[in-house]
């Protein structure tokens, strides 16, 4: 292997392996790249065993092919810390990786790459095209309801299924559920779903804001693969199955409170700076002319605001952890929303009156 590239291009691509690179080093392989050369083009390959990423990048000189595995990590803030407008040249002296830009020399150690594990292409699954724009809104507006490291697996990740034309995100943690879904351009083939892990979803979040255009999904039984115009991203997915979500979504008659999306967010922000550190609650009693916010803490400090909006059914007096209201109101562009109560013990549905596709549901809190 011998070949030269430009300091841009392979500081690009390593940086789109590093989010997948093992850093627990369960195996010394993992905490490397795969790097393959031919004549036209390099490209990356970084896996966890769970996931896996290819990046290519187009190369200058080419002297010679082959591949080999090195230091993700160091290899990209070498190449990260040459000189700007570099022209890196990368070799392959024994086990050594040299790399030298200008004066500089520096020699990595190589692990052979015959002992890097590659995900096998699976071709079963169903392949969708949709614009990056909105599978990044669907991931956005529900990927911070997940669970983190509960217990029940399958809510350690997003819910995706398709269905003829539409393509629907439900995340839940068992405290709140987001629910989001976009049109698809051409009617999908075959109806299938699957649970993508936490750590997944944040790698095809980041791959698909860096392109814009047609990304393409493929969804199998037990993975899924996201191909963009930088990079092809292959996940396992969660097995288990994931909770009925429509049943937990409340229905009826609901008293609804119509606010302003950043002006509410603005207000509870304020008062919950007294709220409790541990339980993050403030307190809403609804009337005819808006709802009282209130928080107090151990520390026996309170604040309370008035928030005037239109309101109409049963006063209630009810509680939520503020959070979970605040990481729903940063994802609503627009510039309403209506948070409909079903009574003072149970869960409130939070909508926008221009996105029926967009739902979320937060458990009360007890007074």
């Amino acid at each position: 292997m011998d070949f030269y590239i430009q300091k841009q291009d392979i500081v690009k691509a390593l940086s789109l392996t590093l989010g997948v690179v093992e850093k627990r080093q369960t195996l010394p392989i993992l905490s490397n790249v795969l790097i393959e050369v031919d004549e036209s083009s390099m490209q990356l390959t970084a896996t966890d065993l769970e996931s896996q990423i290819s990046t290519s990048s187009s190369i200058g000189n080419f002297v010679s092919g082959g591949k080999t595995t090195a230091p993700a990590k160091k290899l990209s803030e070498l190449c990260r810390l040459l000189p700007d407008d570099s022209e890196i040249h990368i070799s392959l002296d024994g086990d050594k990786l040299i790399v030298e830009a200008g004066t500089g020399k520096y020699n990595l150690k190589t692990l052979p790459s015959d002992g890097f594990p590659v995900f096998e292409d699976e071709s079963d699954g169903q392949a969708i095209k949709i614009d990056s724009q909105k599978l990044k809104n669907l991931i956005n507006k529900t990927s911070f309801a997940m669970g983190n490291q509960d217990w029940r697996h399958y809510l350690n990740g997003l819910f995706i299924t398709i269905e003829e034309s539409d393509i629907l995100a439900v995340a839940s943690d068992a405290h709140r559920l987001a629910i989001a879904s976009s049109d698809l351009d051409v009617k999908a083939d075959n109806n299938i779903s699957g649970i993508i892990p936490r750590k997944s979803i944040n790698e095809i979040a980041k791959l698909v804001g860096e392109v814009e255009g047609v990304v393409e999904i493929n969804l199998s039984n037990n993975s899924i693969k996201t191909s963009t115009p930088i990079a092809s991203f292959v996940s396992k997915l969660i097995e288990g199955k994931f909770p009925d979500y429509e049943q937990v979504i409340p229905s009826g008659d609901s008293s609804v409170l119509k606010v302003s999306t950043k002006q509410f967010s603005e207000t509870l922000s304020r008062v919950s700076v007294l709220s409790s550190d541990k339980y993050r609650g403030v307190r809403m009693v609804t009337s005819d002319k808006g709802v009282m916010i209130s928080a107090n803490n151990p520390d026996q400090e309170e604040g309370e605001e008035f928030f005037s909006a239109s309101y109409g059914g049963e006063n209630l007096d009810i509680a939520f952890n503020v959070n979970y209201f605040q990481e729903i109101l940063s994802t609503i562009d627009d510039d309403e929303c209506e948070i409909h109560f079903f009574g003072a013990d149970k869960s409130c549905l939070i909508t926008t009156p221009k996105n029926h596709q967009l739902k979320y549901v937060v458990m009360p809190l007890l007074i």
